[in-house]
Formats: C-alpha cells, structure tokens, sequence
C-alpha cells in the first residue's frame, strides 16, 4: 500500500501520515508534487489518496495529476481521504468519479473537517483551542475510518448520488462564481510585498515569480492558499479582500509541542 497526497497547509498531509501509520506503518506516503510519484504509485495495487476540497471542489492540481495520468488508475483499489474546514458533500466523489472512469477500484471514502486555511476569508476562523480539538476529533474519525477499513467495512462519505447532489447544491452551485477565475485572482499587494521569494518556492504551480523583487502571480493558481499563509507580511490574496488569518498544521504542531 502506498498513500498519495495533495497539501496545501499540511492539512492532508497530517491526516494521510495518521491514517497510515494506523493501518500499515510500513507503508510510505508521497507527495504528487514529487517527480518519482508516478513511478511508486505504479508498484502498488492498494492507494490512499488525499487532498483538500475548496467549495466542494477539487484543486486543480489534483485533478489534472489524475486526469494526466489516467493509464496508471486501471484495477488499482483507491481509499479516498477529503480534507476541508466544514462540509463539501462528495468530497471524495468528485475523484472517485474520475478515477472508476479509469477503470480503479473505489475501495472507500473518508470527510474529515480541519482547520481553515483561506486565510482571507472570515468564514471558519477559529481559536487556536478551537482548531486544537478539531485536531484532535479529525484523529478520532481516522481511527475510526481504519478500523472499519481493516474489518473490510470501509466508510464511504461522499460516494453515491445523493452526496453528488449535496455538493453541487450544498456549495459548488451556489460558490461557482467566486471561484470559477479564483486562478486569474491572485493579489500581491507591491507595498507590503518584500521580495522574500517564499511564495516562490512553496508554490505548487509555478505560479509566482520576483520580476524586479517584487512578487509577481500568473494564471494557474489551484486555490491551495500555501503562498498566502506563509506570506510573513500578510501580501497576498485570492479570495478576499484583507488577511484575517493564517494558518500551517507545522506551526500548530510546533505550537503545542511547548
């Protein structure tokens, strides 16, 4: 068994690592952003495979690496994990339908709610006690998930039809025009911007660049928001307006690690 992430705060990346360990501690998890991931994904017949969900949508990046890659899929046997900050309604769907269109194995589904990363809207902002037992109730239904999957019960959220309409009525239908051209939206307010580079590096598209030290964004941003919780002078946008606040799973490791 392999796991295969996509993280944009570390959100799924913490959940994938905890399910994991619990069902194979031998297992390796992989990010999809790595260049050997293909390769690695191809010696496994069992997968988990995470991601976040924005408004009951998949990150662009997510689908594409499943679209691009559609021979690899066939009689794989994929458990689906969706990380979000409250409800996205066929979370896990919206890949199971891509992936069983390339002949794999919908093994099952699991929703778990997290802490928020977009970080520039109001909705979902919670204390750090708060985000502390979301945390820690995430890790509950892992265990939960797990022990059903090893007693071949596995859950199922947001496989079937009725979470295929709870999704699109529940957000996407109502959400579609705030980020149909979310990638063309990127703001990078030049005053506060310091030319650091650090949404540079962190961005899995490639999609900013320092043009005379100051950051510049293009038009493939997959709304994972890694640049804009990282940015230490708070410069960059997508979906609102001003940074409220920001969040990364490691500094809430690091947090109560004291």
């Amino acid at each position: 068994m392999i796991g295969i992430y996509f993280s944009g705060t570390g959100n799924t990346k913490y959940c994938l690592e905890k399910f994991v360990a619990l069902y194979d501690a031998t297992a390796e998890t992989v990010s999809l952003e790595e260049s050997a991931v293909i390769g690695k994904i191809m010696l496994h017949k069992d997968i988990i495979f995470a991601y976040p969900i924005y408004y009951s949508n998949l990150p662009k990046i997510v689908r594409d690496f499943i679209n691009d890659n559609q021979t690899i899929w066939e009689k794989k046997n994929i458990f689906i994990i969706s990380t979000m900050g409250l409800f996205s309604g066929d979370g896990a769907g919206l890949s199971a339908r891509l992936f069983k269109k390339y002949k794999a194995h919908i093994w099952g589904g699991l929703h778990l709610k997290m802490p928020d990363c977009i970080c520039d809207v109001k909705a979902l902002k919670h204390s750090p006690s708060q985000n502390q037992q979301i945390v820690f109730n995430a890790g509950k239904d892992i265990q939960l998930a797990v022990n059903k999957l090893k007693q071949g019960v596995p859950i199922k959220d947001g496989l079937g039809f009725f979470y295929h309409i709870a999704g699109f009525l529940g957000q996407r239908f109502w959400f579609i025009s705030k980020t149909l051209h979310y990638y063309e939206n990127v703001h990078i307010d030049k005053t506060a911007c310091i030319g650091c580079g650090t949404c540079v590096s962190t961005c899995p598209m490639q999609n900013l660049s320092l043009i005379q030290e100051k950051a510049v964004a293009g038009k493939k941003c997959t709304l994972c928001y890694r640049c804009a919780n990282q940015c230490k002078r708070k410069a960059i946008t997508i979906l609102g307006k001003h940074v409220i606040s920001q969040w990364s799973i490691s500094n809430w490791e690091d947090f109560n690690a004291k």
